[in-house]
């Protein structure tokens, strides 16, 4: 009897010690991030298939450090990541990056989506992406994920800041300002519906008797083709509603999906129960987070096959959820 609980118990520290830890880099407290993290931690905790803990950072690129330098000792470093960032990370053309690629990124799911807004006001002559050429623009705050999606899309449509009359680094409500006071013609947004700086200049505009105006990216445009040809499984369609600024009509954009990543060292099991644990607890998230409202089980698996991989563990889960064939 003795030899049969010391075995019980031997078991049981077994499968103690195989509970992975793990450490789930976020964003700043107010963020985002920051509250989409920590409740996940809280959700793996209390279903028993972690020992998580949530870490304010910087957010998406000290968050792909971390994961790539810090993994290790029986410790995984899991992180919420801006989609191109993790990209360019991967693919080594991140500055931070460039001598060793964060190859070790895994996705294990699609969080929610950030649109990229390209808004002037109606009168500019900016119809599309291409007639950027020779106007005030800004492109986003310098290193955002505005800025770098801003200027994919540039590249995209042929063109580059030099092609400006003038380059402007705002961010969101600078460059509402800005465009407000005249002194640009147009800037980029990457972030979510309503945001409150363009709902607060569609306003502006109306009471100067002017309107606000979304360049279209349509899904058949060249400018659209052509970035997802260069840059496959970074963006995905999506659509802007006239009521949310009140623009004449309703606006085809781009949507880049925030990612949520681990280290392939993720044991296959370890990722297999995270994701389970996390979409059999998406009432939670979402009480918790509103973003959290595009987590499902659809929008997870978005980014199959595209250039980041996802974990094996992840996708085996999303297999048996009939998420994927």
């Amino acid at each position: 009897m003795k030899r049969i609980l010391l075995v019980l118990l031997a078991l049981a520290g077994l499968a103690l010690a195989q509970k992975p830890k793990v450490v789930v880099a976020t964003g700043g407290v107010g963020g985002v991030y920051f509250y989409y993290g920590t409740t996940l931690a809280e959700i793996w905790n209390k279903a028993g298939v972690a020992e998580a803990q949530a870490i304010q950072t910087a957010a998406s690129i000290d968050n792909l450090l971390l994961l790539e330098n810090r993994t290790g000792g029986g410790t995984y470093y899991c992180a919420t990541v801006l989609p191109d960032s993790a990209y360019l990370a991967y693919t080594g053309q991140h500055d931070r990056f460039k001598d060793k690629p964060a190859k070790n990124v895994r996705i294990l799911f699609a969080m929610y989506p950030n649109f990229l807004h390209i808004v002037t006001r109606e009168g500019t002559g900016i119809r599309v992406v291409q007639d950027l050429k020779g106007k005030r623009v800004s492109t986003g705050a310098p290193g955002s994920g505005t800025e770098v999606e801003a200027l994919l899309v540039l590249q995209a449509a042929g063109l580059s800041p030099k092609d400006f009359a003038k380059q402007e680094r705002l961010g969101a409500q600078e460059s509402a300002n800005a465009l407000s006071e005249g002194n640009i013609d147009a800037f980029f947004w990457s972030g979510g519906l309503p945001t409150g700086a363009i709902t607060e200049l569609a306003a502006s505009l109306a009471r100067k008797g002017q309107r606000i105006h979304l360049v279209p990216l349509d899904p058949k445009s060249t400018v659209v083709q052509t970035f997802q040809k260069r840059f496959p499984g970074l963006a995905g369609p999506g659509l802007i509603p006239k009521a949310i600024y009140g623009t004449r009509a309703d606006t085809p954009t781009l949507t880049f999906w925030n990612l949520f990543v681990c280290p392939q060292s993720l044991p296959e099991e370890a990722a297999y129960a995270l994701t389970k644990a996390t979409f059999e607890n998406l009432a939670t998230l979402r009480q918790a987070v509103a973003a959290a409202r595009d987590t499902s089980l659809e929008n997870a698996v978005r980014f199959v096959g595209g250039t980041i991989p996802y974990h094996e563990g992840a996708l085996r889960y999303f297999r048996e959820a009939g998420a994927l064939k």
